[in-house]
């Protein structure tokens, strides 16, 4: 039995830790390691340095509408608004330091538990899934962690926080009802993260396994940030991946 203490504080971690101030906070660490590893130790290849790829895309997106400052207009925009969301929500009152370490430990947990349960459904779809390749460049464990990282935040911004959303718009403005258009906004989300992986030069060869558990993924991150938030999302991504490739 537990008490009604016990549940109280239970709902009350269930709602700060998914709200924007303690998600964001929560993300900033992703986003500051990131690109300190991309300064202090980019990871080189004969055509130049390599960043996550979902950073690219929105990265390069800024460049051509805005020119050589795109990416320094970007981030701007990224830290502007988190800090004009942080500072919006008076709701979640003074900020409370151990509901970042129990952020953490659910993000652990729930990164084990998405391998096993993608996993194994996949199994039960597709068949065995053979290892997830890393990319051929990241042969340092430094690297990994940096492309990790990177996933974590800039995949789960553009697929989650961008594209889903745009396609949950785009289908409510065609006159689609708003549980339709959230199901086909996860659904076509998915997928588009799911083919992600096998684009550019760096991109695995196209297996149906491979591809079956990452659209599952996309939609179990998809459900994941609905429910918990951006910041929890990001780092049970990266977390997972740093599990995988290291």
């Amino acid at each position: 039995m537990t008490t009604p203490g016990l549940r109280s504080e239970a709902r009350s971690y269930w709602v700060l830790s998914r709200s924007h101030r303690y998600s964001l906070l929560f993300a900033l660490p992703l986003l500051v390691t990131y690109e300190l590893l991309e300064v202090i130790a980019p990871i080189r290849s004969s055509g130049g340095v390599i960043r996550n790829g979902a950073d690219v895309i929105i990265t390069a997106l800024f460049s051509w509408l805005l020119g050589p400052r795109g990416p320094l207009v970007f981030m701007a925009l990224v830290i502007g608004v988190s800090l004009w969301l942080i500072r919006r929500d008076r709701s979640s009152g003074r900020i409370k330091l151990p509901m970042f370490g129990a952020m953490l430990g659910e993000s652990v947990v729930l990164a084990l538990l998405f391998g096993v349960v993608i996993g194994t459904a996949t199994i039960h779809l597709v068949g065995p899934l053979r290892s997830l390749a890393a990319p051929a460049i990241a042969e340092s464990s430094l690297a990994r962690l940096t492309l990790s990282l990177g996933a974590g935040l800039y995949e789960e911004l553009l697929f989650r926080v961008i594209i889903v959303a745009a396609l949950a718009n785009g289908f409510r403005l065609l006159g689609f009802s708003r549980l339709f258009s959230g199901g086909m906004a996860t659904l076509f989300g998915a997928l588009l993260f799911s083919a992600f992986h096998y684009m550019g030069p760096l991109g695995e060869p196209l297996r149906l396994e491979s591809f079956v558990f990452r659209a599952l993924a996309g939609l179990g991150f998809s459900a994941l940030y609905l429910t918990r938030g951006f910041g929890i999302t990001a780092w049970t991504h990266a977390l997972y991946d740093i599990a995988v490739l290291m």
